[in-house]
């Protein structure tokens, strides 16, 4: 059934069609130069799972359980391959975005309202964690107050945006450089504090929730898996395949396409799940057993400043700084997606900016003046940002398992049972940590 306001969405093709002839069915070879050309929609995605919010609850994490949440860390990135896996390949099986699915579902513009302001919630969680990231960095590199720098720190995806004006492989290559530089940063990091390789390797495959790790897991979690990257990421497929000039009967050109998906979507989220583990590697190596309480991003700079050197100092900042402008980016364009999506109102970047951080310059604000840890409010928004996930998560699962949408791409029944693992299970964490908190 199509609703008034649906005019425009694409749907596959009903597979009784014989549209795939044997030459399509073979998987002709990808070539090198066909991924760096496709790179794009999950290396964008992947900002947000290397965002200041991870580098909350990754340093509190290995701060106060040394190496012993390096479990959740992988957990959370497997869980963020599945899901931002199929949420690209509802883009490119359907040409429309998980949103515009959403408000058809919906039926009506009332219940789209208050999905779309229960949204809104979840993007404005994860702003506060990027803008924290931002300010805090700038206070850390430059010595800028924090109620200044909060100032300063509000403007920083404006210029950014307005120095590539719409030029969208430009943007991609400018994640490209902030990936690399986060990466690099924390690859030096390990270089530097010498960590417990096998500990490493015991605590990777051992889950432990004892004594009081399950805030910190939701937390993890929260700031790995992403509510506004879900909606984000079929919306980028969905623009790379109009990019590419692929029409929505073209099976063979849309096979290819999500077979170039899947490999970016497997090769730059292991990079961001390696980031992750980095960090809260360094922070067990560096602050465990003796500063087992770091409750600002700040003290982890000054601690790490006498003991490993000015430069690892500097580097870790650097890294922080670059992660809070180019995740921030990425909830401006998640927060576009929406607000297009789902009201139908195409929004200037500029003014969508400015909305979403006046929401959190306020409270970030007085928690400064009022003496309030910032890596707190970090940990917390990241565990309201896992509550949120099931908001696209569940429609998200639902729609690529049914044939009627995804045509020939719907999901195989054992990823059906795995992607319903992965929603069950940060469902269970989710409500264990509501249990464990009342």
């Amino acid at each position: 059934m199509r609703f008034p306001w649906s005019r425009g969405l694409r749907f596959a093709e009903p597979t009784s069609k014989p549209e795939v002839t044997q030459e399509q069915k073979t998987n002709p070879h990808i070539s090198l130069r066909e991924f760096f050309a496709y790179l794009g929609p999950t290396l964008i995605v992947s900002l947000a799972y290397i965002d200041p919010g991870n580098f909350g609850t990754d340093i509190a994490g290995g701060s106060q359980f040394d190496y012993k949440l390096l479990w959740a860390v992988w957990m959370a990135g497997l869980m963020a391959m599945v899901l931002q896996y199929m949420s690209g390949k509802l883009g490119i099986a359907t040409g429309n975005s998980l949103a515009q699915l959403i408000r058809v579902s919906l039926k009506s513009r009332t219940r789209a309202i208050a999905y779309w302001l229960m949204a809104e919630v979840a993007i404005a969680a994860t702003d506060l964690a990027e803008y924290l990231g931002t300010v805090i960095a700038l206070n850390i590199l430059f010595g800028i107050p924090l109620l200044y720098a909060g100032f300063l720190g509000a403007a920083d995806v404006i210029i950014l945006l307005a120095l590539l004006n719409n030029r969208f492989r430009i943007v991609e290559y400018f994640f490209m450089l902030f990936v690399s530089i986060i990466a690099t940063g924390f690859l030096y990091e390990l270089l530097v504090v010498g960590p417990n390789w096998q500990q490493i390797a015991i605590h990777s495959f051992s889950p432990d929730l004892a004594g009081g790790t399950v805030l910190v897991v939701v937390g993890i979690v929260g700031a790995t898996v992403m509510p506004h990257v879900l909606w984000l990421h079929s919306s980028l497929t969905q623009t790379k395949m109009q990019r590419w000039g692929v029409q929505q009967d073209e099976m063979a050109s849309k096979k290819k396409l999500l077979r170039l998906h899947l490999r970016e979507n497997v090769v730059i989220l292991a990079v961001a799940s390696c980031v992750n583990v980095a960090i809260l590697v360094m922070a067990a190596a560096a602050f465990f057993p003796k500063y087992t309480n770091v409750q600002q991003i700040q003290q982890a700079y000054e601690i790490m400043k006498p003991l490993f050197g000015a430069a690892a100092a500097i580097i870790f900042a650097v890294t922080l700084l670059s992660s809070g402008i180019a995740s921030s980016t990425v909830g401006t364009l998640a927060g576009q997606e929406l607000m297009t999506s789902m009201l139908g109102i195409k929004v200037n970047k500029y003014v969508r900016r400015i909305i979403t951080r006046v929401i959190n310059v306020f409270p970030t604000t007085i928690a400064i003046l009022l003496g309030l840890s910032p890596l707190a409010l970090l940990v917390y928004s990241q565990v309201l940002l896992s509550l949120f996930i099931p908001l696209p998560m569940v429609p998200l699962v639902y729609y690529t398992s049914k044939k009627k949408i995804m045509g020939p791409f719907v999901n195989q029944r054992w990823f059906i049972i795995v992607a319903c693992a992965v929603a069950g299970t940060i469902i269970a964490l989710n409500i264990a940590l509501l249990y464990t908190s009342f």
